[in-house]
């Protein structure tokens, strides 16, 4: 692009269009991977991960040693064949030129093994989500998948360039195609990153992608100062619903539809109380109401560690954090697309009244637990 907008006229541009740090293919993949763990931990550090950074650093050391062998030689910046070039290169040039194309390859395969790693990481990055918050669309980053999907597809076009070039030696002209392909990736991931950035910036995000768990658990256990409440009668945890085992654990797979058997599901007795308080909670402050619920946030409600709510959940109740919200807010919904009283709201402003943040967000958790839409049920309703 720069030699196209004039940088080979000008003899201190020509040393900038040879040397300049344009090749650092050897950190993309690194760099990719490292935003995917910034976005995703607050806590996160560069210093702890830059050895990921080191094959671009090597890269950038071997541009700036090329160029300052040639500097020291007083071997003037060669121009390409292709821009009439006069000067000889140096020897610094010419191992850059040799470099190239293997150099390339090497940045590729990196590119492609730390997107594969990405895709790896988001699976537990997607099960902390929905462990530890109510409404996790924003923060599934989903333009960053796009965008993902759209760095391979120019690496795959990137690829097949590289093997048409060594095979017919093409010109300068044809090698814009693959610059103009990543100035678009970048303007990509600029907006891509504005909106991530933001949905980070505002949600304390803990993941670890290493780790099973954000946190240790607490060694000793207070007990609840209302361990002996009632349970309640009409908590709707139990929406007969098949899930994946991935989300729930094996043995898990149909949640249960009485209350009755919820209190046959295995929990340890130091947290047989926590359960019943939690129920309780959840019953008579109607929690779910509060859009941006995180597991945190109910925990101290209830005042209990994180962590430990997470098993009362997981293993006492046989959801997740998201699925357990989210059927208070299903049942809900249902009770109000039965009542009269509601029959001139929306759906959106159903969804709204019963704690969802979105319309979207509201179709997808009502279908999964209860099979149809909720079109569907306002049909029935009418």
């Amino acid at each position: 692009m720069l030699y196209y907008a004039g940088w080979n006229t000008h003899p201190g541009y020509v040393w900038w269009l040879q040397y300049g740090p344009w090749h650092l293919g050897l950190a993309v993949g690194p760099s990719y991977y490292l935003y995917f763990r910034s976005l995703t931990n607050q806590t996160f550090r560069w210093r702890s991960y830059r050895w990921h950074l080191l094959p671009g650093l090597l890269q950038l050391v071997t541009y700036g040693a090329a160029a300052l062998a040639d500097w020291l030689l007083d071997y003037p910046a060669h121009q390409p064949a292709t821009m009439g070039a006069t000067s000889v290169p140096g020897p610094g040039a010419t191992l850059l030129e040799s470099l190239g194309r293997p150099l390339s390859m090497l940045g590729y395969g990196l590119l492609l093994g730390y997107s594969l790693r990405m895709l790896v990481d988001y699976q537990p990055y997607r099960r902390y989500l929905n462990d530890n918050f109510s409404n996790p669309e924003r923060l599934r980053f989903s333009g960053l998948q796009q965008l993902l999907g759209l760095q391979l597809l120019g690496l795959t076009l990137s690829v097949v360039f590289t093997g048409l070039d060594a095979a017919f030696d093409f010109s300068t002209d044809v090698g814009w195609v693959a610059f103009a392909l990543r100035g678009g990736l970048i303007y990509g991931l600029l907006v891509v990153g504005i909106e991530s950035n933001y949905a980070a910036a505002t949600t304390p995000l803990r993941f670890e992608a290493d780790i099973d768990e954000t946190s240790p658990a607490p060694t000793n256990l207070p007990w609840p100062e209302q361990a002996d409440l009632p349970a309640p009668t009409n908590a709707p945890v139990a929406a007969n619903v098949p899930v994946s085992d991935s989300e729930t654990g094996p043995g898990q797979a149909d949640k249960l539809a009485t209350k009755g058997a919820i209190d046959k599901l295995t929990l340890p007795p130091e947290l047989e109380p926590w359960r019943t308080r939690l129920l309780h909670l959840m019953d008579t402050q109607q929690l779910w109401l509060e859009p941006d619920l995180t597991l945190t946030e109910l925990a101290r409600q209830v005042g209990i560690h994180p962590v430990l709510l997470s098993k009362v959940i997981n293993m006492g109740l046989g959801q997740n954090f998201n699925d357990f919200v989210n059927a208070y807010r299903v049942a809900d919904a249902q009770r109000k697309l039965r009542d009269p009283r509601y029959a001139h709201y929306s759906l959106l402003g159903i969804a709204l009244e019963c704690g969802f943040s979105s319309k979207s967000t509201f179709t997808r958790a009502f279908k999964k637990l209860t099979g149809a839409l909720p079109s569907e049920a306002m049909r029935v309703k009418l």
